[in-house]
Protein backbone atom coordinates (compact mmCIF):
# COMPACT_ATOMS: atom_id res chain seq x y z
CA UNK A 1 0.00 0.00 0.00
CA UNK A 2 1.05 3.33 -0.64
CA UNK A 3 3.10 4.70 -3.77
CA UNK A 4 7.19 5.45 -3.45
CA UNK A 5 8.41 8.68 -3.65
CA UNK A 6 10.63 9.26 -6.90
CA UNK A 7 13.50 11.07 -6.17
CA UNK A 8 14.39 13.55 -8.76
CA UNK A 9 17.94 14.60 -7.84
CA UNK A 10 20.21 14.51 -4.73
CA UNK A 11 22.62 18.09 -4.18
CA UNK A 12 24.94 18.33 -2.19
CA UNK A 13 26.32 22.19 -0.49
CA UNK A 14 28.30 20.89 1.80
CA UNK A 15 26.91 19.57 4.48
CA UNK A 16 23.84 19.81 3.63
CA UNK A 17 21.78 17.78 0.94
CA UNK A 18 18.61 18.94 -1.02
CA UNK A 19 16.68 15.95 -2.22
CA UNK A 20 14.04 16.98 -4.95
CA UNK A 21 10.87 14.78 -5.27
CA UNK A 22 8.07 14.07 -7.43
CA UNK A 23 5.14 15.36 -4.64
CA UNK A 24 4.16 16.79 -2.16
CA UNK A 25 5.28 16.10 1.35
CA UNK A 26 4.01 19.29 3.11
CA UNK A 27 2.39 22.15 2.24
CA UNK A 28 4.37 25.87 1.25
CA UNK A 29 5.53 26.83 5.14
CA UNK A 30 7.84 23.84 5.89
CA UNK A 31 8.93 22.33 8.95
CA UNK A 32 12.10 21.93 10.72
CA UNK A 33 13.98 19.51 13.15
CA UNK A 34 16.95 19.90 15.12
CA UNK A 35 16.75 16.67 16.36
CA UNK A 36 14.54 13.20 16.55
CA UNK A 37 12.96 14.78 19.77
CA UNK A 38 11.00 17.66 17.79
CA UNK A 39 9.91 15.09 14.99
CA UNK A 40 5.99 15.14 15.24
CA UNK A 41 3.83 12.94 14.37
CA UNK A 42 2.75 14.42 11.11
CA UNK A 43 4.24 13.34 7.63
CA UNK A 44 6.81 15.63 7.84
CA UNK A 45 7.86 15.07 11.37
CA UNK A 46 7.52 11.43 10.20
CA UNK A 47 10.19 11.49 7.58
CA UNK A 48 12.38 13.29 9.62
CA UNK A 49 12.15 10.90 12.88
CA UNK A 50 13.38 8.56 9.86
CA UNK A 51 16.34 10.15 8.64
CA UNK A 52 17.27 11.20 12.43
CA UNK A 53 16.88 7.22 12.98
CA UNK A 54 18.58 5.86 9.77
CA UNK A 55 21.75 8.25 9.39
CA UNK A 56 23.93 9.13 11.69
CA UNK A 57 25.64 12.96 12.55
CA UNK A 58 22.24 14.13 11.02
CA UNK A 59 22.04 18.07 12.04
CA UNK A 60 18.70 19.09 11.13
CA UNK A 61 15.87 18.08 8.27
CA UNK A 62 13.76 20.64 6.75
CA UNK A 63 10.74 20.08 4.79
CA UNK A 64 8.97 22.02 2.57
CA UNK A 65 6.66 21.00 -0.48
CA UNK A 66 8.39 18.80 -2.58
CA UNK A 67 11.77 19.12 -1.32
CA UNK A 68 13.44 17.25 1.90
CA UNK A 69 16.98 19.57 3.11
CA UNK A 70 19.01 17.29 5.76
CA UNK A 71 22.24 18.68 7.23
CA UNK A 72 25.09 15.88 8.11
CA UNK A 73 27.88 17.46 10.23
CA UNK A 74 31.13 16.18 8.15
CA UNK A 75 29.00 16.04 4.81
CA UNK A 76 28.06 13.59 2.87
CA UNK A 77 28.96 9.98 1.66
CA UNK A 78 27.90 7.77 -1.08
CA UNK A 79 26.27 5.40 1.41
CA UNK A 80 24.83 8.48 3.42
CA UNK A 81 22.96 9.29 0.39
CA UNK A 82 21.72 6.65 -0.76
CA UNK A 83 20.16 5.88 2.98
CA UNK A 84 18.77 9.33 2.44
CA UNK A 85 17.46 8.76 -0.99
CA UNK A 86 16.03 5.15 0.14
CA UNK A 87 14.09 6.69 2.94
CA UNK A 88 12.15 9.29 1.00
CA UNK A 89 11.95 7.02 -1.42
CA UNK A 90 10.19 4.66 1.09
CA UNK A 91 8.27 6.92 2.97
CA UNK A 92 4.77 6.44 1.98
CA UNK A 93 5.49 2.43 1.23
CA UNK A 94 3.40 0.93 4.00
CA UNK A 95 3.67 -2.64 2.45
CA UNK A 96 6.46 -4.32 0.34
CA UNK A 97 4.45 -6.33 -2.06
CA UNK A 98 0.76 -7.91 -1.67
CA UNK A 99 1.79 -11.03 0.46
CA UNK A 100 3.03 -8.50 3.08
CA UNK A 101 -0.14 -6.64 2.99
CA UNK A 102 -2.30 -10.06 3.54
CA UNK A 103 -0.20 -11.07 6.36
Amino acid sequence: MGQPITVLGTTVLGEVVLIDTDRSITGQDGSTYQSPDEATDDFPGRLAARIFDQIDRVTHVFVASNQVVVGRDGGWDEAALRTASAVVTEFFVFYEDQEAAEA
